[in-house]
């Protein structure tokens, strides 16, 4: 299996772990906890760094990067799939326990009832299964390529 399957596999697999440690913890329902899944960002890019340092040798900055990038759309595909189980089969109130958990962080900033049934109505179309694999994705992907290229940049084969 080439280097850059293997990042894109354990990108995937290490966020879809993280999102499943936040799950069972509950984080997901605490506003303040929420920002815990970020560390997804991390985990995707120490995984770059590992495998793009190892492929340095016969890459050369285009290699990387296309390298980085098609980690991160595997991995990618790979938590497109994790989400919508996550939603959809693991947690099936997840979207239920965040607008609680976003009504009641509103409430403690002084927002209104109106102001808050519409905060939530506007985010209503993006919290279904579909739409959270679709961003999870892209946002793999992006993050992929911005965080590939100085990672290229820093290691890639000397001319």
């Amino acid at each position: 299996m080439s280097t850059t399957v293997k990042m894109g596999l354990l990108i995937g697999l290490l966020c879809a772990a993280w999102m499943l440690v936040m799950g069972i913890a509950g984080w997901h329902k605490d506003p303040l906890l929420q920002n815990a899944f970020w560390a997804v960002v991390l985990i995707q890019t120490a995984v770059l760094v590992w495998g793009l340092k190892k492929t340095a040798s016969t890459n050369t900055l285009g290699g990387q990067l296309t390298a980085g990038v098609v980690a991160s759309l595997i991995g990618g595909a790979v938590l497109f799939i994790f989400s919508w189980l996550y939603t959809t089969t693991l947690f099936p109130d997840y979207f239920e326990e965040l607008r609680v958990a976003g009504r009641e962080a509103m409430r403690g900033q002084g927002m209104s009832e109106e102001e808050i049934a519409t905060a939530l109505a506007a985010v209503e179309p993006m919290q279904t299964s579909f739409m959270q694999a679709l961003f999870g994705f892209l946002g793999t992907a992006v993050t992929g390529l911005i965080a590939s290229l100085p990672i290229a940049a820093a290691f890639r084969k000397k001319k």
